[in-house]
């Protein structure tokens, strides 16, 4: 290898270094909107709610500053095969990280309404799935930084873990609606806030598959796990 394709050889690792640095600094970001909006659920916390909703412009922010990099790389490095895949792996996981940091500033500004309200019930399902959920993005950005393939699988298949809990956590709700009208509005903040973590799973499995496709060339070889529709069941039974 010539000295001029050694330089281009490292160029091009040490942009992939910095996109998987920024890729890494934008999870950290939306892990900790995650954390504190968690925080303002289950500790009525409304300063660390207010906060998790603060950091959505460093999100938005990060996202168009990886756009534009990947831009740049692929204008100029012209990547193929495994380099390809990595780069255009990295907008994939930039769009789920967005989507991610919006539902968690979702939950947060549901919390802070929430806090409003004497709940005559336990928050401990919630809180059990919001621990899940929390622990299913942690791992996934560990992943991301390592490339680390076994750890995105096990992610991925914790999804239905996620699934099945909120299809309980929405038949649970539901009742306490229908026991008594006071509850609606304090249980439909609370399913909304259900439905906004179940998603932030779904994304955090969509980074698993990429991850595992940016680095072995193929789609997990498995079918995706889903929960089960029991949930959709009581509205079919209501209709």
């Amino acid at each position: 290898m010539t000295g001029t394709a050694e330089h281009l050889v490292k160029s091009f690792d040490n942009d992939l270094k910095k996109l998987r640095d920024m890729l890494t600094e934008m999870g950290g970001i939306v892990e900790s909107q995650l954390v504190m909006a968690a925080a303002g659920i289950m500790n009525r916390d409304n300063e660390a709610a207010a906060r998790a909703v603060s950091e959505d412009p460093k999100v938005d922010a990060l996202e168009h500053e990886i756009e534009q990099f990947v831009i740049r790389m692929l204008a100029l490095r012209q990547p193929m095969a495994a380099d390809l895949r990595q780069v255009v792996a990295a907008l994939k996981i930039t769009g789920d990280l967005e989507r991610i940091g919006d539902y968690a500033a979702n939950v947060a500004k549901r919390s802070i309404v929430l806090g409003q309200y004497n709940l005559p019930y336990s928050l401990a399902g919630l809180g059990h799935m919001t621990h899940m959920v929390q622990e299913q993005l942690k791992s996934i950005i560990d992943a991301l930084s390592s490339n680390d393939t076994a750890k995105a699988i096990e992610v991925w298949r914790s999804d239905q873990v996620v699934d099945d809990i909120y299809n309980a956590l929405f038949r649970e709700l539901i009742t306490y609606m229908m026991e008594d009208p006071r509850n609606i509005t304090p249980c439909t903040h609370l399913l909304f806030i259900a439905k906004n973590l179940e998603r932030i799973g779904d994304h955090t499995t969509n980074i698993a598959e990429t991850i595992y496709y940016a680095v072995e060339g193929e789609v997990i070889p498995d079918v995706r796990p889903k929960g089960t529709s029991a949930a959709y069941a009581v509205v079919r039974q209501k209709e």
